[in-house]
């Protein structure tokens, strides 16, 4: 290889070692940090931001919150696994979904049955968040919809459920039963059900109690007649060794206790949802006010689309990014490229090897990582670089073996006529001739990474893709691409980058020998 792919190559694995660090480094906070997690719903992401900033004065580096881990399972176990150390839960979710038992269990049966687990639950909030069935309040009029048993007499009627209460044991197969509903729901994201049914594209939709929307859009909360949900009563989930190891921080967060009831609940939601209030900003005006009846502060002006678009977690989230894409497409090159070489000489091992690849990059990037993180047992940025590093393997190995296969057979035989070995025909005449070739693959999968990457932010793991989860939830469609647009602006970047560097190896080609320095 020639001496400017040598310096190339070096800065590559020099730039892909430091982003390897940089993950490493993020990814391991210290023993005295709180790590705080909340599910991907406008409530959760407010309450995680109530319980790290009511620690933070108590610890001795600020609280890491994860917001929007997903549904129940993901967040349960990154709990379980001891990626976070606590985050707000209801004892409706506890007994039935997590506990897979009966909905009239205390708390103090809850609390030894997660002994066991290393879990403990504890700081009742002070309201309950019930799941219901809402319909407008014209259909319910219409029709004479007041009960879920009025509802289940209209099978024509569409419901439109989120997908983790279509699938959860406290959810839709045992609510089914209980009424005799028929229909086939629709699976949909719990903040796009709103703008469903008030487009009139659904008849009907799940939501929590405290949902800020359910008067802003006229809805009507049908009465569950036959006593199907628990109560959901907002509790915190915690690891039993917390009080001991953070023993200040536990105090301060038991102050909480009772201090939020459903009406300020409700309006902390309306304010994140209607007035586009940050939800660190809604936190921190709840604690800095009296406390006594838990008021949040005074609505304020709905943030613009450039606040949202150049807010203050750009530069982090760019690094995020930068990070996941770097080590992945990094890791990819260093793994796809020697085993492309070992395969190409073997027609049918190539085949094979290459088809495992092909059959990766069809696998589901949500499914890829729910794999994962069951198989490793953690949540974040190691199973989000799994994910696309696999997901990189394929352009990069195919590119490889397609360049290596078009190096013309009379430079190969040249090289055996000056006697040169395999490795030394590999590496002066091979690969510098497969290098344009290779390069196109990498550029392909740095392309790949870049757009995969933000389904990361679903598992913890950051990037752009926070801006698009967290639009998601609060259906902020200004949010959304405020997550979308820099990440179509360094896709756009990298797309230069791999241009300049391919015009600058088309310069060095075209360049006459005799006219380069000694």
């Amino acid at each position: 290889m020639c001496l400017p792919h040598r310096r190339i190559l070096r800065a590559a694995l020099l730039l892909f070692a430091l982003a390897w660090l940089g993950a490493a480094a993020s990814a391991q906070p210290g023993e005295g940090t709180l790590r705080v997690g909340s599910k991907r719903f406008t409530e959760s992401y407010i309450l995680a931001e109530l319980l790290a900033q009511t620690a933070a004065p108590h610890t001795a580096s600020p609280p890491v919150v994860r917001q929007g881990l997903g549904n129940t399972a993901i967040v349960y176990e990154a709990l379980r696994s001891g990626a976070i150390d606590l985050y707000a839960e209801y004892t409706g979710t506890i007994a039935l979904e997590i506990l897979k038992g009966s909905p009239a269990e205390t708390r103090e049966a809850m609390n030894a049955a997660l002994a066991p687990l290393g879990l403990g639950v504890a700081i009742p909030l002070g309201f309950n968040d019930g799941y219901a069935l809402a319909v407008r309040a014209a259909d319910a009029e219409r029709l004479g919809l007041r009960t879920l048993s009025d509802l289940a007499k209209h099978p024509e009627l569409k419901l439109g459920l989120s997908n983790e209460f279509i699938g959860r044991a406290d959810g839709w197969k045992g609510l089914a039963a209980r009424y005799g509903f028929t229909q086939a729901p629709t699976g949909l994201d719990h903040g796009l059900a709103y703008e469903a049914v008030a487009a009139k594209q659904i008849d009907a939709i799940d939501i929590y109690t405290t949902d800020a929307k359910i008067d802003h859009l006229g809805l009507r909360v049908l009465e569950d007649d036959k006593k199907y949900f628990p109560r959901y009563d907002a509790v915190v989930l915690y690891k039993l060794d917390l009080p001991s190891r953070l023993p200040k921080a536990w105090a301060a967060l038991q102050t909480l206790e009772g201090r939020i009831d459903e009406r300020a609940m409700i309006a902390m939601n309306a304010r994140a949802e209607l007035q586009s209030v940050p939800f660190d900003a809604i936190a921190r005006d709840f604690l800095a006010s009296t406390g006594k009846n838990g008021k949040a502060q005074p609505q304020e002006s709905r943030r613009g689309f450039t606040a949202k678009l150049f807010g203050p977690d750009l530069w982090q989230l760019t690094r995020q990014h930068l990070v996941l894409v770097a080590v992945s497409v990094g890791v990819a090159i260093l793994i796809g490229v020697p085993l492309a070489i070992l395969v190409f000489p073997h027609l049918r091992l190539r085949a094979v090897v290459l088809g495992v690849a092909s059959i990766l990059q069809t696998i589901p990037s949500l499914a890829l990582l729910a794999v994962l993180i069951s198989l490793l047992g953690a949540i974040g940025a190691l199973p989000a670089l799994i994910a696309l590093t696999l997901y990189s393997l394929l352009p990069i190995m195919r590119n490889t073996v397609t360049g290596l296969a078009e190096v013309p057979n009379g430079l190969r035989m040249a090289g055996t006529a000056l006697g040169m070995t395999p490795p030394q025909s590999l590496r002066l005449v091979l690969l510098p001739l497969a290098l344009p070739t290779l390069l196109a693959g990498v550029r392909t999968a740095t392309a790949i990474a870049i757009g995969t990457a933000t389904i990361a932010a679903f598992i913890g793991a950051g990037g752009f893709g926070e801006r698009i989860v967290t639009g998601l939830a609060l259906n902020d469609r200004e949010l959304l691409v405020a997550g979308a647009l820099p990440a179509a602006a360094l896709a756009l970047l990298s797309e230069g980058i791999f241009e300049l560097v391919e015009m600058l190896m088309r310069r060095r080609r075209r360049t006459p020998p005799s006219s380069l320095p000694p």
